[in-house]
């Protein structure tokens, strides 16, 4: 509950209740790599992860020296190969066929190497990725409701999914590739120089116009990417809104613009794209060209030498392969360390959340509420979601045991800050809130909040069946005490009326039910907790006269012998209330019955006047 509605800013023009915090929107990983803030503290945190793994992460390293070792050898099995042919007018079959079987286990236990650190590796990450995931959304249920109230659903969802994806992506693509490769180049680099200094100098020649042609492409390809991206996200957008508000654009005969408004985004997403795609497609080409000249110095170059009887044609075919060997994992390697940027930046936006503070831990002399009599006192309460704006000014009432008390005013009065206090979803800035005679910070929150019964306005289901979302308040539940709550909430005739009964299952937030349906189902959830105190947030708007007389009667029975407090703007389902009490600017501005507030001809009496008016016109 918070003191907006619950539609969690998907537009986020929407102007914001004063002193309350907005959300920001998800940073986003697209063509362009995010760069970490703090790259070793992030990796030194991310390590503290691997745990048992890093035994396995040892076995891997090993792995990986041995298929290093064999990668290293088998250019040079191949010039003693070829050496083994040209030495002479006759063949030397007894080595040909030592270095051709040599290199056949050679490149078999490389085969066999890389599946292994493939299958270690993806488990390890899997696993890491599992812990980081966990201990998430482990973190996500101990924040305070501040904490979302400042964030949207997307921007969390983002870290749930996107940044923890990045990190799986990163731990199993670029570990072994990036110990691998090192040990590669570093490895062609030393066998190179052995075999010839001189053609060593001659294939690095043009290593130069490799660094060259990779950071020319990377800049422009990397504007592009982003644009892409840019756009992308873009069209998502624009295809999620026309989706979700299909029924509004049908009703508004906005179809064809819509179709407009979407080709001119798909247009612009193509033309981005392409001109990407073609950009990024320029670097292998170019790359083949560049190591094919490589090749040709190497070649003539070698050539001379083994003329001048200074190395042998089987050094030429090994310094060949080397130079592959040296070249190819340098453009691997750029690649591979984007993906670990991207994957330890995802692992920053992580442990951000992680590092948030939790909901203030219980007092260690607190005590669990239990069977609480329902007497709440407020005395001088102060608060304000931001301390330069105060949205209560020392409030101050009190409700006896099994009283009900409605709270009505303008938007952003306070009316919701009053139940978001009461349930500690947020602590008073200043005074006290009372239930039976103690402070509330003085027992255990989850004692506190069980005893609390609360139906919103908007509603919310969960994915299963219609007997799985009453029983989400007591999981233990028998079927028959589900069956009988439902009853009592007016719920079960239509239940019964579905093809599959308590167990038809519900789509997304219950899409494939009616808004009478799905509140008479949140009813029929509080009556199956039997709370002790209950909060009603305009548990009666937007449905029709019928329904709402249904759940006007539920919400009899539930309230019978129950504290109770309804936040209302439709006056009329507050008419017998033992007290209401106008909200206006953070204060009570009026307090009492109906017909006391409607003697005083006061706020309440013109807001009803207010009301009468417009039913009257609407009748006419």
């Amino acid at each position: 509950m918070a003191e907006k509605t619950n539609q969690e800013q998907k537009v986020t023009n929407v102007p914001p209740i004063p002193g309350r915090p907005v959300g920001g929107g998800a940073a986003r990983f697209g063509g362009q790599v995010v760069k970490p803030k703090d790259f070793k503290r992030t990796i030194k945190r991310l390590w503290s992860y691997f745990g048992k793994e890093r035994k396995l992460l040892a076995i891997v390293f090993i792995f990986v020296l041995f298929d290093s070792a064999l990668i290293l050898s088998a250019p040079y099995l191949i010039g003693k190969a070829v050496d083994a042919m040209s030495l002479g007018k006759t063949v030397n079959f007894e080595l040909l066929h030592i270095t051709i079987m040599t290199l056949a286990i050679a490149y078999l236990s490389n085969a066999l190497l890389n599946f292994s650190q493939g299958w270690m590796m993806a488990g390890v990450a899997q696993r890491i990725v599992k812990r980081l995931r966990s201990h998430l959304f482990k973190k996500l249920q101990k924040l305070p409701v501040s904490f979302f109230d400042s964030r949207t659903h997307g921007e969390m969802m983002s870290r749930l999914t996107n940044d923890i994806d990045n990190v799986s992506n990163s731990i199993s693509q670029s570990t072994t590739q990036l110990m691998s490769g090192s040990i590669v180049i570093t490895g062609s680099l030393i066998m190179m120089i052995a075999l010839s200094p001189i053609l060593t100098l001659a294939s690095l020649v043009t290593v130069p116009l490799v660094f060259l042609l990779t950071r020319t492409i990377a800049r422009k390809t990397r504007v592009l990417f982003r644009n892409q991206q840019k756009e992308l996200g873009t069209l998502n957008g624009q295809i999620e809104e026309t989706i979700s508000g299909l029924e509004v654009v049908k009703a508004f005969n906005y179809e064809e613009k819509a179709i407009a408004e979407f080709k001119e985004v798909n247009t612009r997403l193509c033309k981005v794209g392409t001109r990407a795609q073609i950009w990024a497609g320029f670097l292998m080409p170019i790359m083949n060209v560049i190591n094919n000249l490589g090749f040709t110095i190497v070649a003539v170059v070698g050539g001379y030498l083994a003329v001048e009887n200074m190395i042998t044609i089987g050094v030429i075919a090994s310094f060949i392969t080397y130079s592959r060997q040296f070249v190819r994992p340098l453009n691997e390697l750029a690649n591979i360390f984007n993906i670990l940027q991207s994957g330890v930046a995802g692992a920053e936006r992580v442990f951000e959340i992680l590092d948030e503070e939790e909901e203030p831990v219980d007092r260690p002399d607190a005590i669990p509420l239990v069977n609480p009599k329902g007497i709440v006192e407020f005395k001088n309460v102060s608060f304000g979601y931001r301390n330069d704006v105060p949205i209560l000014k020392n409030v101050s009432f009190t409700s006896a045991a099994g009283s009900s008390t409605a709270l009505i005013g303008p938007t952003g009065a306070g009316k919701t800050t009053i139940v978001n206090l009461l349930t500690r979803f947020y602590d008073v800035t200043d005074g006290q809130i009372l239930i039976d005679g103690r402070d509330i910070r003085e027992y255990t929150r989850d004692s506190l909040r069980t005893c609390f019964g609360i139906v919103l306005q908007d509603t919310y289901l969960f994915s299963g069946t219609i007997m799985e979302n009453i029983k989400y308040s007591k999981p233990n539940a028998t079927d028959e005490e589900v069956k009988a709550a439902a009853r009592m909430a007016n719920a079960d005739l239509f239940i019964n009326r579905l093809s599959n009964g308590y167990e038809t299952k519900l789509s997304e937030n219950g899409g494939n039910l009616s808004h009478g349906q799905k509140q008479l189902l949140a009813i029929a959830r509080v009556i199956h907790s039997k709370p002790s105190l209950l909060i009603l947030d305009e548990a009666t708007s937007s449905i029709d006269t019928r329904t709402e007389l249904q759940i006007q009667d539920a919400l009899a029975k539930v309230m019978e012998d129950r504290t109770s407090f309804i936040i209302a703007h439709r006056l009329n389902t507050i008419r017998d209330v033992d007290t209401i009490m106008v909200i206006q600017n953070g204060e009570i501005a009026e307090k009492g019955n109906h017909d006391e507030l409607i003697a005083q001809h006061g706020i309440y009496y013109q807001m009803i006047s207010n009301q009468y008016k417009s039913l009257q016109e609407v009748e006419n």
